[in-house]
């Protein structure tokens, strides 16, 4: 009976990173047809999403998944925000992932385990197995970078990263201003901080870290790390751009499908903040006048305001379409008929940024999105909202010039003005020229890694070739 390697992947509870995993997930798959995974999954609630259940009822039949029993969070304040969440059901979770991973383990022995750079505790867990142990990093090599370096810079640099006057200086990568470095890093005192730093030293358990980036996109960063492996840094494998290339079926509905095919080509800016992203109420409202005032045509998926600016996963059912456009100005939607469209809650991202009429994307810099974005040629204005998004806006913007960052005021409002100058300037200005011309360019580079013998699939399928080795050798044992 032939032998199958199996693989174990360990994900988190956060849409965008299970989207991301997947993929990468069906992509080995399909490469190597030897490899067998089961996905491990932290759970929080009393219910799974719909929209992750999509994601896991759509995988090929050499993919297992078991969600494990949900978290109980109700000791924790009900207004919380939605990371706080998160970090607690990955502390908790970890006895039960112990559990899952020592069952699969005697029941057919695991080659290898590859969980979220967001639980590196998993990477402890492997090791006392003596597996292989592999963290998959969903967001750029340059984040990865300082994640790496993190704990140098603690001990280097003594006062608030927020109070440096010059930019920081990142192996590999181009200088940051304070003001860009992840949430955590903004307050050293904070639980999170200590959080993020613990997690950043795991790392280092890693026999290789899998990055969710491609050489063309971040060549020097890539390198940079790759030579100081000698040092102690795990081997960095740059295996994407994995993005999702489902087709959505939402019924009847393709009110935004109509509008987009009314449209000239390249004529239309598309606006949204991803699959949790949102602003506030003062936000919205100047946003909505500098859309109108810019006189460009647009298709902007609405979410209701939130202080966080971020919301947990939406049931679109829960909500009136009605109640969602009241937070935009009167007589918005009169207004702009013809020329604008308001999808409330969400749309098929990934279908609308591949339409013909695509013209320029006002992006929350989340990787996803910005890897949807390369590989259809979209040039950007980047609005970062948390997380690690702003690195990734003064990467694309100052780094890799396929974007442009408007100006917050003191109150870190884009206001109206500002707006109505960066759409103009993407769309039909001469800057817009430039940075579309390289967006094409790296769409290209994004293309050609992805082929039989592109740099990522030639990495992926001999990292796959080398866990299958191993599961042959476990086989004959």
């Amino acid at each position: 009976m032939e032998t199958k390697t199996h693989i174990a992947l360990v994900t988190v509870p956060v849409y965008s990173h299970l989207r991301s995993i997947l993929e990468f997930t069906k992509t080995l798959v399909n490469l190597n047809q030897n490899i067998h995974v089961t996905c491990i999954n932290p759970t929080f609630g009393s219910s799974i999403c719909n929209n992750v259940k999509t994601l896991f009822e759509t995988l090929p039949t050499n993919i297992n998944y078991m969600f494990l029993p949900p978290i109980n969070l109700q000791d924790l304040p009900k207004d919380i925000h939605p990371a706080l969440k998160v970090q607690a059901t990955i502390y908790r979770s970890i006895p039960a992932i112990d559990d899952a991973l020592n069952t699969l383990h005697s029941s057919s022995k695991l080659v290898a385990v590859v969980s979220d750079g967001l639980i590196t505790q998993v990477l402890q867990l492997a090791k006392k197995l003596n597996i292989l142990a592999y963290s998959y990093f969903p967001s750029t090599t340059m984040l990865l970078s300082l994640c790496l370096h993190s704990s140098n810079l603690d001990k280097t640099i003594s006062s608030e990263y927020k109070d440096l006057l010059e930019p920081l200086e990142i192996p590999g990568c181009i200088p940051i201003h304070s003001t860009d470095l992840p949430d955590p890093m903004q307050d050293r005192s904070g639980e999170a901080y200590k959080v993020f730093l613990e997690g950043n030293d795991r790392f280092y358990l890693a026999d290789g870290i899998l990055v969710n980036s491609f050489l063309a996109l971040e060549e020097m960063t890539i390198k940079a790390l790759q030579q100081k492996e000698c040092e102690g840094i795990p081997s960095i494998y740059p295996i994407g751009p994995f993005v999702q290339n489902v087709s959505y079926d939402k019924g009847s509905d393709f009110e935004y499908l109509k509008f987009l095919d009314k449209q000239e080509n390249k004529s239309i800016l598309y606006v949204s903040f991803g699959s949790g992203g949102t602003l506030s109420n003062e936000q919205i409202i100047e946003l909505a006048f500098g859309l109108e005032l810019s006189g460009q045509n647009f298709l902007w998926v609405l979410r209701p305001p939130n202080k966080f600016g971020v919301i947990d996963d939406l049931d679109i059912s829960e909500y009136e379409d009605d109640i969602l456009f009241q937070y935009l100005p009167n007589g918005f939607l009169e207004r702009t008929k013809g020329k604008g469209l308001v999808v409330p809650y969400w749309a098929p991202q990934v279908e609308i940024l591949g339409h013909s009429s695509i013209g320029g994307f006002l992006c929350h810099c989340g990787w996803n999105s910005t890897l949807e974005s390369i590989i259809h040629g979209i040039p950007l204005i980047a609005w970062p909202l948390f997380a690690e998004q702003k690195m990734n806006a003064a990467l694309l913007s100052d780094g890799l010039k396929v974007a442009i960052r408007p100006k917050v005021n003191e109150k870190g409002i884009v206001e109206r003005e500002e707006i109505v100058k960066v759409v103009k300037n993407l769309m039909v200005g001469e800057e817009g020229k430039g940075i579309r011309e390289r967006m094409e360019k790296l769409k290209g580079d994004a293309i050609d890694a992805l082929k039989e013998k592109g740099s990522s699939t030639r990495t992926l399928t001999q990292l796959a070739f080398k866990w299958e080795s191993l599961g042959s050798h476990l086989g004959t044992l």
